[in-house]
């Protein structure tokens, strides 16, 4: 399920708000990324599934399922539970944070979001994911190596 070294970065932003998913596409309109939006929670883990997104900018606050319940169930799917998420939200209470690193966040921003805040964090994560699939990758080949050993 690998993309090749050439496929462009594929974000899904989550977020009910119109201008707040407006002001992050444009934030990211200027990069190489490919960019999808969801407004719920439900449409964000569908298209999750179809277009399958290499990080996910998510909303906490949305309409039939909150960006708490989306991370969750993303983390307890053994085939999105690597999926980088950031937070992004307008909730800025501690409390708020502790629940978003208890459902499996990488990540929190609070809105509004600066871009000089954003692309950093975001290739700060996909360089993450990338290390951790070269590490998945190493593991495998030295597994089958020892099997072939045995």
């Amino acid at each position: 399920m690998e993309k090749p070294a050439t496929s462009p970065i594929r974000i899904l932003i989550a977020d009910d708000n119109p201008q707040g998913t407006e002001l992050l596409e444009a934030y990211l309109a200027e990069t190489d990324f490919q960019v999808k939006t969801a407004a719920d929670g439900e449409q964000t883990l569908d298209l999750i599934s179809r277009w399958k997104p290499d990080i996910l900018l998510l909303d906490i606050m949305m309409p039939r399922m909150s960006g708490f319940e989306v991370c969750k169930r993303l983390r307890a799917n053994p085939e999105t539970r690597s999926l980088p998420i950031i937070m992004v939200t307008a909730l800025d209470q501690h409390a708020d944070v502790e629940r978003a690193v208890e459902a499996g966040t990488d990540d929190f921003i609070s809105k509004p979001v600066r871009k000089d805040e954003l692309l950093p964090r975001l290739h700060a994560l996909l360089k993450s994911r990338e290390g951790k699939t070269d590490l998945e990758r190493t593991l495998r080949y030295l597994g089958a190596l020892q099997n072939e050993g045995n």
